[in-house]
């Protein structure tokens, strides 16, 4: 996997040393992935709402929006922005960017909202962290649930066959004079990122656990949800959706 999302959960605090708590808030998780690349993600924004034809001022949720970096851009778009997610260090940071129209808060996913929104954006992998299946089918009812009567919902997720096929079982990538020792394999479903680093005079294990589904599995979690799948795309330019060869599986549905 190139990306590691941050999720929410439910009672996350109930739960004894979540991977997701412990590495997501870190400082070290933003240092490995510091070098992403934004600008894509701002130009699969800019090609995503010009397909949803949103109107102006459209209300938005950024679900899973970590920092806020993207919720920014959505709102530089020109729309009324909230973004949530369960890091509370991730969302104080965000909310120093807070503004009329761009707001962030720390939020369950698998919770709906009581206001409601022109459209719900799930972004880069931020679906498939949970262990119990009904916490995924949650979301997606959640998400439903949050959407007004015209609005569209998106998830982007990995395409898990070009993953699975372009797997790198290890590799050590320095950021910031740091070694990131990197183990990825396969488990009961779930593709793994194992994680090992020395930094600031301690040693380091993190690990990413994402469920490897596939659109096939999206798609029998929608019907059960009641969600109407309308499209699916495979990359950020919005190409058709190839399971053999395409980047992402991109879903709208309302």
């Amino acid at each position: 996997m190139s990306e590691a999302i941050k999720p929410d959960t439910k009672n996350a605090k109930d739960e004894t040393n979540t991977w997701y708590e412990s590495w997501f808030d870190t400082k070290y998780y933003h240092i490995l992935y510091k070098d992403r690349n934004y600008r894509e993600a701002q130009v699969f924004m800019d090609n995503l709402t010009h397909y949803l034809n949103l109107p102006e001022k459209a209300k938005v949720l950024d679900l899973a929006c970590g920092k806020g970096r993207h919720s920014i851009y959505l709102n530089q778009l020109g729309f009324d922005v909230i973004g949530a997610d369960l890091s509370e260090n991730s969302i104080n940071e965000a909310k120093k960017n807070e503004r009329d129209n761009l707001h962030f808060v720390v939020h369950d996913m698998r919770e709906s909202y009581e206001e409601k929104f022109d459209a719900i954006f799930n972004l880069f992998t931020s679906f498939g962290y949970f262990e119990n299946e009904e916490d995924n089918l949650q979301t997606l009812i959640a998400i439903k649930e949050s959407l007004s009567e015209y609005g569209f919902a998106v998830i982007d997720f990995m395409n898990v066959y070009t993953v699975l096929e372009n797997l790198i079982p290890e590799e050590i990538k320095t950021v910031d004079e740091i070694d990131f020792h990197i183990k990825r394999f396969v488990l009961d479903g779930f593709i793994i990122k194992q994680i090992d680093f020395e930094a600031d005079g301690k040693s380091f294990h993190f690990e990413e656990k994402v469920k490897a589904f596939t659109l096939e599995d999206f798609q029998k979690m929608m019907d059960e949800a009641g969600i109407y799948l309308l499209d699916t795309f495979g990359d950020y330019k919005l190409k058709k959706f190839h399971k053999n060869t395409s980047e992402r599986l991109i879903m709208i549905f309302k």
